[in-house]
């Protein structure tokens, strides 16, 4: 099996991009010819197609990417196999995705936003994201490496830090953390809520008005954002110095941070909705909240392929949920056993390590790939 995958290769510290290098890293471990180029390189993807001629081209995005993922290949005479995660709506593309022979989505819930928005369901298999379980691996709080980034922080020992990743904090449901933070009684350990969010315009926008939603609680004092640039490498030892890693988010297909938490041995708060539900068990790995509102629409609009400017609106039959928020009183009660109860952290640390190994370790992945391309193309 000769397979090019396409990425944001050499990979970002973006969740798509990790989400392809751990197959490509998992296909050449098991022995597989494999070969990786940047998804919007056309030079470089007909390059590959030209000596390589590849079995398959897989990869990574969302319905939005169909040109660079499915259509160049498709042009080539290539076998593309798009692995997708959805964004609240799939929109047009609906055709080319429904000609293919095989569709990977990340989680249950993806496949269900697709087939709701008119992809068949036969051709559509579930392929979660790996996970680098040698490198996402509990730490002591006293190693230094870990130590350095409380300093940093300038978060104290003896306090607890309750983290949250993402492009913003609001789509990771920190703006319903904070919420949560603020009815939490005062006799309770010290504590510090983190939020690393990546600087660009849109963050800081947001940045601004979670600042703001802080001091209007009356926690700022207790809340701190970080938007430096860091890379995946940092990742393990920022996930390795908090005690309690929140983000029961609005949209998440997957939830890569969530499951590299767990394998960090950290007790993670998320939502009973969407990819989660593959990732995380309540009770068991994490503590889910339940789902308060879902955000609906009637319309939306998206750009208009046939003009270089201007969108074109689409009407739903239906209303169409695209969004989430969790119920803040679940996660004020799931932060407040957390908070006190370290054999609690402990306990649901280890068991959402050892799921994560057992589930979503990036060689089990690159197998169930390997087992899925055989069954379903027929290609060894």
């Amino acid at each position: 099996m000769k397979v090019l995958l396409l990425y944001d290769y050499p990979p970002s510290p973006s969740g798509l991009a990790t989400q392809g290098d751990l197959l490509y890293r998992g296909l050449l471990e098991l022995g597989i010819d494999a070969r990786a180029a940047h998804f919007e390189s056309p030079q470089e993807k007909e390059w590959y197609y030209r000596w390589f001629r590849p079995d398959i081209v897989i990869g990574t995005g969302y319905w939005g990417h169909t040109p660079n993922l499915v259509l160049h290949p498709l042009r080539h005479e290539m076998l593309p196999v798009p692995w997708l995660v959805a964004n609240g709506y799939i929109a047009n593309h609906q055709d080319v995705l429904n000609n293919l022979p095989l569709i990977l989505v990340t989680s249950n819930w993806v496949k269900q936003m697709y087939v709701r928005d008119g992809i068949k369901a036969d051709n559509i298999v579930v392929l979660p994201i790996g996970c680098d379980t040698e490198t996402f691996t509990p730490r002591d709080k006293n190693n230094p490496r870990i130590h350095a980034v409380r300093q940093m922080l300038n978060i104290h020992q003896d306090e607890l830090m309750i983290l949250t990743v993402g492009g913003d904090a609001a789509s990771k449901g920190g703006r319903e953390v904070m919420q949560a933070l603020a009815l939490l009684k005062k006799d309770i350990p010290e504590w510090k809520y983190v939020c690393k969010v990546w600087p660009q315009e849109r963050t800081r926008i947001q940045n601004a008005a979670d600042l703001e939603l802080a001091r209007d609680l009356g926690i700022a004092q207790n809340v701190i954002f970080t938007t430096d640039i860091i890379s995946r490498n940092f990742v393990p030892y920022l996930l390795g110095a908090c005690d309690i890693y929140a983000a029961p988010s609005r949209l998440e297909g997957f939830g890569m941070l969530q499951v590299e938490a767990g394998a960090c041995e950290k007790p993670v708060i998320g939502i009973r909705a969407m990819g989660m539900l593959d990732t995380l068990i309540h009770g068991e790995t994490a503590l889910l909240a339940r789902v308060a509102e879902k955000i609906v629409v009637n319309e939306v609009s998206i750009p208009d392929e046939s003009e270089s400017t201007g969108y074109k609106k689409i009407l739903f039959d239906e209303p169409r949920t695209v969004d989430y928020r969790a119920n803040v009183h679940d996660i004020a009660e799931y932060l407040h056993q957390l908070i006190t109860q370290p054999l609690l952290r402990l306990e649901l640390g280890q068991a959402a390590r050892k799921r994560v190994v057992e589930n979503f370790n990036y060689r089990k992945v690159a197998e169930q790939f390997v087992k899925i391309i055989n069954d379903k193309l027929g290609i060894v």
